[in-house]
């Protein structure tokens, strides 16, 4: 989710959902420890319950974050030990931490030495040759000797040579059987899916087997999929906007104030291109703003006459589309 789940992202997402729990995009020990604190880590407090994703493999700079991220603010910390791109292949995390069990344990108890914040594992089936449900399962027993435990297994394994990233994301099979197995034999653990789930009703499905569910790109693609979350799953009384209208203009305080410091207007509405995605007028709402955002002093207006060219539906009508 590098480039999505970033902190505009986040802001819009609460619109639509306040009991989700988010993640940041992974961020790297290196990055806060020897870059710019304020632009990886700076959130607004209606992110909360919020994750600080970090990658890295040194126990020492994972501590020091884990630090960092309790005195920021954050709800808690997820190591990522699914990431299989070439640059994290290169610093020794992310996948290919799978094969390194005892170090990824090192790594949270350093973290849970230095925090009080819970510490997760997100990890996958496997990569390469190491991709049986008994490789993954000794990994996640080594893992739980440190204390962890929640898991949040992207249920496909991963090819380091041979498939880019994006191919990683779609081309190894699903193997959600082999999560809800670890489910049934390691009950003390808090095991989570992720992986292809598309819908609410897939992931409640899901739910009948694991203890949670990762939703990544598909949040994306299809932001008003959260738009029932509360009320389905957490069992809240209503959902917090009733309509893509409602949405939208509930985050338009959110846009001004970063505005007034100087974001521009195209990374504030990004997260909102596909709000409309298959309604009428969606593909005009999409247009409208690609078309707009980018002019030099563009402002709120943009969005006010952008949300013109699409009819407001209520929530109740539109339920289907989830």
């Amino acid at each position: 989710m590098m480039d999505r789940t970033n902190r505009h992202y986040r802001a819009f997402a609460r619109t639509l959902t306040r009991r989700t729990l988010l993640y940041t995009e992974m961020v790297t020990t290196g990055a806060i420890l020897f870059g710019d604190k304020e632009r990886h880590l700076d959130f607004d407090a209606a992110e909360h319950p919020l994750v600080l994703q970090l990658g890295g493999d040194d126990p020492d700079a994972l501590a020091q974050c884990a630090v960092i991220a309790e005195r920021w603010g954050y709800d808690e910390i997820n190591l990522n030990v699914g990431c299989p791109s070439d640059r994290v292949q290169r610093g020794n995390f992310g996948v290919c931490l799978m094969a390194q069990p005892e170090r990824v344990a090192a790594c949270v108890v350093a973290m849970r030495a230095a925090t009080s914040l819970p510490v997760g594992v997100k990890h996958r089936i496997g990569f390469d040759e190491l991709d049986t449900y008994d490789h993954m399962r000794r990994f996640v027993d080594i893992v739980a000797e440190s204390g962890c435990d929640r898991f949040t297994v992207h249920a496909r394994k991963a090819w380091l040579q041979g498939l880019s990233p994006k191919a990683n994301r779609n081309i190894p099979p699903l193997r959600h059987d082999e999560v809800w197995r670890l489910k049934q034999e390691r009950p003390d653990l808090l095991i989570e899916s992720n992986g292809g789930i598309l819908e609410l009703d897939t992931l409640e499905a899901h739910l009948a087997h694991v203890d949670g569910v990762m939703i990544g790109r598909a949040a994306w693609d299809n932001p008003w999929m959260l738009a029932q979350a509360d009320t389905r799953l957490y069992g809240e009384a209503e959902d917090p906007a009733p309509s893509r209208h409602a949405a939208v203009r509930a985050h338009i305080p959110y846009i001004e104030a970063q505005l007034a410091r100087d974001v521009r207007l195209h990374h504030l509405t990004r997260p909102m291109l596909l709000l409309f995605a298959g309604q009428p007028g969606g593909k005009r709402w999409r247009r409208f703003l690609s078309t707009h955002v980018h002019a030099e002093g563009a402002g709120i207006d943009v969005v006010h006459a952008a949300l013109e060219t699409v009819p407001d539906q209520t929530l109740r009508a539109t339920s289907a589309q989830l």
